[in-house]
């Protein structure tokens, strides 16, 4: 196995011996037991003449392969999310025309192609004259959008809503209004703080107790328009509790990047499904995972991930809306794209260090899947920060 040497965080060189190649087949025709979506990042065109911090600009043939990739492995792809950078590079048309494009690649692919879509409200920015009514017209234009290219929901949080609802009312307004316009369930988005500041106190309320209140209000109310619920919020317990909880018939999709694989496989009382950012880092592992598990077997399920936990935790750590810089390093470190550039030049996001402790635990992961390719794409990284290979 290839050797690098890699920094360390007390100024040192060390080399690091690379483990054997992952073992899980690229390509799987097992029905999970679990559903299973995989939030997948965009491959941002490098030889644009954009302004990578002003302009989104998409290499569209590596974007609709990587979901193809994911498509192999059984799993649904959740397009146009906070992992794509909805919100934070991708504005609300190139995201429609991502969505749009997704859509026509899972028609050409098959009926085993699953698809769900961000809708949201990031076309207003909102002021201190942003109204409710003006939220509402966001969100109908959105799906109105999603609808008319034949997609399913996925109704992200609103910036907009909260920064101008005044009450927990408000929110329940909102939403009773949207869901009774649409044509088949959606699944909710209760996305954190801690990916995107710009939500907190979502529901009406900073405390996250009395905000599930209000949340499992609306989803009761609504509860013949909703398909499930995506948490992420990086707290277990709190997704446990909520899940005991759900109306019948509403999905618990965990969002938890810490705790997916407790959450996933679950209890005597039930179980989350997925709609997981992580899942587009570590999708093949994944896919042997939930096979593990159709097929019964706990033990093999929690071989695999348990070497990922790590991994994924490292990706998300605070400040955690920074984490596609690590899902685009490993994207590129598999020869899923060509290069490490992010949209908005997202790739300066995280330290050199931060990046060589992710090839560390992907590589303890099993996660790597040419050993020689990831060690010379890495040392490209170390390069372009001063770091040469000896010899």
């Amino acid at each position: 196995m290839p050797v690098i040497k890699l920094p360390t965080h007390d100024r040192r060189l060390e080399s690091f011996k690379l483990s054997n190649p992952w073992p899980w087949p690229q390509r799987t025709s097992t029905a999970f037991n679990r559903t299973a979506y995989a939030a997948v990042h965009v491959a941002a065109e490098p030889l644009s003449h954009g302004d990578p911090f002003l302009n989104s600009v998409v290499d569209w043939d590596a974007t609709i392969a990587f979901r193809q990739h994911i498509w192999d492995l059984g799993l649904g792809v959740a397009e146009a999310m906070d992992t794509a950078q909805r919100g934070m590079g991708m504005d609300w048309p190139s995201s429609r025309e991502l969505i749009e494009r997704t859509l026509d690649a899972a028609r050409g692919y098959g009926d085993e192609a699953i698809v769900g879509c961000g809708t949201g409200t990031d076309q207003l920015i909102p002021d201190d004259t942003t109204k409710i009514e003006d939220v509402i017209h966001a969100y109908e234009e959105q799906c109105d959008a999603v609808q008319a290219a034949g997609g399913h929901i996925i109704l992200m949080a609103s910036r907009a809503l909260a920064a101008c609802a005044r009450s927990p009312e408000d929110y329940a307004h909102v939403y009773d209004r949207i869901l009774g316009q649409i044509r088949e369930p959606v699944i909710i988005h209760w996305l954190g703080d801690m990916f995107d500041p710009a939500l907190k106190g979502y529901w009406g309320y900073s405390d996250l107790d009395s905000a599930m209140e209000i949340c499992l209000e609306i989803l009761k109310d609504n509860a013949t328009h909703i398909d499930g619920i995506k948490v992420s919020l990086l707290d277990a317990q709190l997704e446990i509790n909520m899940r005991r909880r759900l109306p019948a018939g509403v999905r618990m999709y965990t969002g938890d990047d810490f705790n997916f694989a407790e959450l996933i496989s679950g209890d005597v009382h039930g179980h989350s499904d997925a709609l997981l950012g992580i899942f587009d880092a570590i999708a093949p592992a994944a896919s042997a995972a939930l096979k593990a598990l159709a097929d019964d077997d706990l033990d093999d399920y929690n071989k695999i991930l348990a070497p990922t936990v790590p991994l994924a935790r490292h990706i998300f750590k605070t400040p955690t809306q920074h984490y596609k810089t690590g899902v685009v390093l490993m994207a590129y470190l598999n020869g899923l794209q060509d290069h490490f550039t992010l949209i908005g030049g997202q790739q300066s996001a995280r330290s050199l260090l931060h990046l060589c402790d992710l090839f560390r635990l992907a590589d303890r992961a099993n996660l790597l899947r040419d050993p020689d390719l990831a060690v010379s794409r890495m040392e490209k990284i170390l390069a372009v920060h001063g770091i040469e290979k000896e010899g």
